[in-house]
This record gives C-alpha cells, structure tokens and sequence, in this order.
C-alpha cells in the first residue's frame, strides 16, 4: 500500500476515549490530513481530556446522537469495548460514514458474516490490524508470497507481555466481553500475521490454556495445522514481566525472522538484517490513505479466519481435543 497525497482535509468522530483511544488520537492530531472534530465517550471526563490534548475545539459527548448533531463527520474510529462494534458499525455505515474499527470486529461469527456482507457495498470498513502495515511483517509476507525461498515448512510465534497486571475492573479481564483473555486481545494481531504472511489457512488446533487467577485466560499453548499440512506453534504468555514478539517463518531455503520487530533473514547458519523494507504506516495513516484511494489492506473479509482459529482454540482448551478449524 503506497501513502496517498491529498488537500482535502477529514472530518474524523473517535468513538471511545481509553487508552487505545488516546493512541489512535494522537495519531491522527499529528496528520495534517484529518480533523478531529468530535470526541464521544460514555465517561466524559475521559472524552474532554483527551480532546483537551489533541483537539480542544472539538465536539465531547457521551453518545453518538449529541456528537453528530453538532456537525457531519467523513469517518469514524471506534475503539469501543468488542460487544459493541456490530451495531456502531452498521450505524454509521447506514449513516454513509467510512469506519475503522479496532479488532475483533464483531462479537459472533454471525455478526462478523453479516458485517462482511454489508461491507459489499456502501463506505468503507476497514479493521484496525496495526501489524498489516508494519514495514516488517509487509516485507516479511512480500519475500515469502514470493516464492524465492522456496515453500513455508513450519511457523513459530512467541508473544509474551505484561498484559494481565493492567486487566483488572476493565472489559478486558470479563469472559462474556474477551472470552479468549490475552490471545483474543493482543495475541490477535499474531494470528492475524501467521495468515497475513503466509496465505495459508487453519485447519486444526490443539490448545491448552491457564487463568492463573484472573477471569479469562492470560497463558495459552497451541498447536495447530495449517494448509498444506504446515505446522503452527503459538506460545502467549500474559503475565510476563517484560514485552516479547517472536515470528519465525521457516522455509525450504531460508528463515524469515521478526524478532521485536525487526526483520532477519537466515540462511546457512548466516542471519542477516533486512534493511530494504516496505514503507512503515499504521491503522490511522491508512485509514487517511484509504479515503484519499489507496487499497484497504484490512477489509472486514479478514476477521473471520482471525475468529474461526480463535473460537477453535477456546472449544479445544475446553474440551482437551483437537479441533477442526470452522469444518462448515
């Protein structure tokens, strides 16, 4: 995806001021491209600083409504709680608003099949997947898809994070909101890469899973199989004390590596530094470019093997049995 150039200048809603908030925020204050015209948040106080920092003559509300009245907007980030994307999604959209949307999607499979569906046609719907659009992991999915190193053999992931320790008394630490805990949420983005940069589907998964004292799982194990028979081992460690990615993609004659973000290839017992890499950018950036023409790397098409692996991974860490990946 090449960044687009452009005068015009877009009317940006940001629908939920926590802390994902204030990233996307600060994001979009810093290009020159986007207005943020309205801040929108149950808790007011959290939607009036945020605006205070990056945009103090903007609209603060607590409800959608409020903010609109105040004046039409181009498009919507919404970085609200899982459970409520499927109706603020479909709202603005039938509102003729272009939506960026902080993963997961939807809350069922259902409401992620019928969101595909709606997305066929009218705005744009693009998914908040920051890694689609790391300079690393395009590079990455651009030398393997290229067939040089001949085909993928194996994929190994490795996320670790102090993740757990921050949960408590957010939605982030209910099963009924984040019923797969640290994977459902940050470890989202790392299943979203195996397929990303590899084009191979699931499946089968085979999981284990600990709470280790909290509400939902913080320590999940999985092997699973991919297309072609290729196996796939994950490794999420919420708890840990310290942040760790580690991407390995095995090929027939080399190792493409990302190690904490940065890019190596090995070959011959010999690592090297990828310094030529696709250009860096981030789910705000591109939202901008995505209005101004560029393609959407993220479409809402891509939630659903994301969601497939994940409820898979959830029903075998219950029931202690390999399962098929969405067999229907």
């Amino acid at each position: 995806m090449t960044p687009q150039t452009t005068t015009r200048s877009f009317k940006i809603l940001l629908l939920g001021c926590g802390q994902i908030g204030g990233l996307h925020a600060a994001r979009l204050a810093a290009d020159p491209r986007a207005r943020l015209v309205a801040f929108v948040d149950p808790n007011r106080e959290a939607a009036t600083a945020l605006a205070a920092k990056h945009a103090p003559e903007a609209t603060v509300a607590t409800d959608v409504e409020a903010a609109l009245a105040a004046g039409p907007v181009d498009g919507v980030v919404i970085c609200t709680p899982t459970g409520q994307h499927f109706s603020q999604v479909r709202e603005f959209r039938s509102r003729g608003i272009a939506v960026s949307c902080e993963k997961p999607l939807a809350d069922s499979r259902e409401r992620i099949v019928d969101l595909i569906a709606d997305a066929q046609h009218g705005p744009l719907l693009t998914i908040a997947y920051q890694r689609r659009y790391s300079g690393a992991f395009r590079t990455a999915r651009r030398e393997i898809q290229s067939g040089r190193f001949g085909r993928v053999r194996s994929v190994v992931v490795y996320n670790c994070e102090r993740w757990a320790q921050t949960i408590s008394g957010t939605w982030r630490n209910d099963p009924l909101q984040n019923p797969a805990g640290f994977l459902g949420d940050a470890g989202s983005h790392k299943v979203d890469m195996v397929f990303f940069t590899t084009g191979l589907a699931p499946r089968e998964v085979f999981s284990r899973s600990q709470r280790r004292g909290y509400n939902v799982d913080i320590v999940t194990q999985i092997t699973a199989v991919l297309g072609d028979d290729i196996p796939l081992s994950m490794n999420f460690i919420g708890d840990a004390q310290h942040f760790c990615e580690d991407f390995q993609i095995h090929c027939e004659d080399a190792d493409i590596l990302i190690r904490d973000g940065v890019l190596a290839i090995a070959r011959n017992n010999h690592l090297e530094r990828v310094e030529k890499r696709e250009l860096e950018s981030d789910p705000d950036t591109a939202f901008l470019d995505i209005l101004s023409g560029a393609e959407n790397v993220a479409p809402a098409t891509v939630a659903l093997p994301v969601w497939d692996f994940t409820d898979a991974v959830i029903r075998s860490s219950v029931s202690q049995a390999a399962i098929q990946v969405n067999p229907r």
